[in-house]
């Protein structure tokens, strides 16, 4: 079975060609191309912009993706799309061209939570079991383990996503956006030498860090602090974090496996950081490269192609956007109960 994903709920717009082989359970990935909508240094990308660059640029991603997987239109057996959450307008624009293709082509269509298809992805590429899932982007932090065919948040984001931290954190710098505010953080980083005390808020399982940024701004312009320490000392704190909550949530559940997924998974120190509390555990990490953690096509065709196995499709009056779609609301019949 083929599925084509459809992705572009924030500045990445993503198009994926995927080949389940029923029998053997064999995943091939035909095609994940994708095109970034990069700003200036200093500047955020806003939703209107975003969706004009999503739809100048997605035919002659989705004419890539086909020339790219050498499939023909008659062998994909369902489009999938990402339903949310996300930017609303650029989900929007990615929605109407796939709900337009379903219907040129007369395919079947299926509306994936973006999350299910970071976890589904990176569960596929790792070969992890049962993980507990640090979910880290610009939209998005949850801690997350599966019970009872869903996927259960025990921790999350209090106010804004550790993405969304450091990508504002990068405005503040006036740090490039190509190819990304984490990524150019991450090198500033790592010439970084003096550790600059933040504020460290992790309540229960959750974690907060509109009060890093506020503070992190007051001492840039207050103290004289080069922007490799300030660099340095942000993420050895929001990382501490993350990895407190997850130690906590693998305590929980008894789980020795975690698995980082999202646009900030693929940090290498944070990376580097969960291996070392991991070890501790006698456990594993599991993360996967830029090509899977960032936003992508083809996790959405692999996660929709997963629920359309079922028997699960979207009905068409239904294929609409929603900015907020929680990771918990999605029924997982793919898997087994435990």
């Amino acid at each position: 079975m083929i599925a084509i994903g459809f992705e572009g709920s924030a500045n990445k717009l993503g198009i994926g060609i995927i080949e389940h082989n029923t029998e053997s359970g064999v995943v091939n990935i035909l095609a994940n191309i994708r095109h970034t909508h990069v700003t200036p240094p200093g500047t955020g990308f806003l939703p209107r912009d975003t969706a004009v660059h999503h739809r100048e640029h997605i035919i002659p991603v989705v004419k890539e993706a086909l020339k790219t997987s050498n499939v023909q239109i008659k062998d994909i057996d369902v489009i999938c799309y990402t339903k949310g959450p996300g930017m609303g307008a650029p989900l929007v624009s990615v929605a109407v061209v796939a709900r337009t293709l379903a219907l040129l082509w007369n395919k079947p269509i299926v509306g994936v939570n973006h999350c299910i298809g970071h976890i589904e992805m990176g569960r596929e590429i790792t070969k992890a079991d049962n993980p507990v899932v640090l979910y880290v982007s610009g939209g998005n932090t949850q801690v997350i383990a599966y019970s009872e065919h869903r996927y259960r948040i025990f921790g999350e984001t209090l106010d804004i996503a550790v993405g969304n931290c450091l990508d504002r954190f990068a405005r503040i710098l006036n740090l490039s956006n190509d190819p990304s505010p984490g990524y150019n953080i991450e090198q500033h980083a790592k010439k970084g030498k003096k550790f600059i005390e933040l504020p460290y808020t992790v309540k229960g399982m959750d974690v907060s860090f509109s009060g890093i940024l506020s503070n992190i701004e007051t001492i840039k312009n207050e103290q004289s602090c080069s922007p490799e320490d300030l660099c340095f000392s942000l993420q050895e704190t929001v990382f501490a974090m993350l990895v407190e909550i997850t130690e906590r949530a693998m305590a929980h559940i008894g789980s020795k496996e975690v698995l980082i997924v999202g646009g900030v998974g693929c940090n290498l120190r944070l990376q580097e950081m969960m291996a070392q509390m991991v070890e501790q555990r006698d456990g594993k990490v599991f993360a996967t490269d830029e090509r899977f953690c960032i936003d992508n096509g083809i996790m959405i065709a692999h996660a929709g192609l997963l629920a359309y196995r079922t028997g699960f499709i979207t009905p068409l009056e239904r294929s609409t956007c929603t900015q907020r779609f929680r990771t918990d609301e999605v029924y997982v019949a793919w898997r087994d109960a435990n």
